[in-house]
């Protein structure tokens, strides 16, 4: 059995690594590559870095904040926002990316991730969906969560693994920062529908929303961010209190 995986995200913006609810109302948290620094000590598996609103201010992704990170921690780092071409690939890899997500930039141009796949490989391309309901389906919304795209998220999911995405991650709108738990109603529609793993992000706001989350088949990590952020979670004592409950982890 393949260990379960725990991924803190770091969403910033100017510089900073920020938080909000919903997608909206960013307070300030800290540093990122002071904050990287902690979770390679603290025992994260993985580390996700995205630059918010690159896709929303038309801009690259900065990377000199990138280089840094990546000069700090020694565990896979995945990097997205304002992802667009086959170069923008190249140039967050150049910079220490293990891993390079894919998001509005593959909704505007669904041709970037075959062509990056084709050159990289599916393990370096990881399809971000941000996903909400409306009208009963769960629809792909671009630019941070800002624009509803109409897009059916599972088989946009479906079409991205079809091109060669070896990952998704699905960021669930109407539970990100609610810390009421893992938005698991999507997550198994999604698993029925992709044999790809699949991180889960969005509500986590206690050990035991993991614990449920590794419950469900075909669920390959756990994302979260405010509740390590704050401290409120240890990794460490989470990863031991998951390998209790059965999951297997790396201790």
């Amino acid at each position: 059995m393949l260990a379960k995986r725990i991924i803190p995200c770091l969403d910033v913006k100017d510089g900073r690594v920020v938080k909000g609810m919903n997608f909206t109302g960013l307070r300030d948290i800290s540093d990122p590559v002071e904050l990287a620094r902690y979770y390679n000590d603290s025992g994260a598996d993985e580390l996700v870095f995205y630059d918010i609103t690159a896709s929303a201010e038309g801009r690259k992704l900065f990377a000199d904040i990138l280089r840094r990170t990546a000069s700090e921690v020694f565990i896979p780092l995945t990097v997205g926002g304002g992802i667009n071409t086959v170069d923008d690939f190249d140039r967050v890899l150049k910079c220490g990316a293990d891993k390079v997500s894919v998001n509005s930039g593959a909704i505007a141009n669904p041709s970037l991730i075959g062509e990056a796949a084709k050159k990289y490989g599916d393990q370096c391309v990881v399809l971000s969906i941000d996903a909400k309901r409306v009208g009963g389906r769960f629809r792909v919304f671009a630019k941070g969560g800002r624009e509803d795209t109409g897009l059916d998220a599972l088989e946009w999911a479906e079409r991205g693994v079809g091109d060669g995405a070896g990952e998704i991650v699905l960021n669930s709108i109407d539970t990100d920062g609610v810390k009421q738990g893992f938005d698991l109603e999507m997550l198994d529609a999604l698993a029925a529908r992709v044999s790809v793993p699949i991180i889960a992000s969005g509500g986590a706001g206690n050990m035991e929303h993991f614990a449920e989350l590794f419950q469900h088949p075909g669920i390959d990590a756990g994302l979260a961010a405010s509740i390590f952020h704050s401290r409120q979670v240890d990794i460490k004592e989470l990863k031991r209190y998951l390998r209790e409950k059965g999951v297997e982890m790396r201790l």
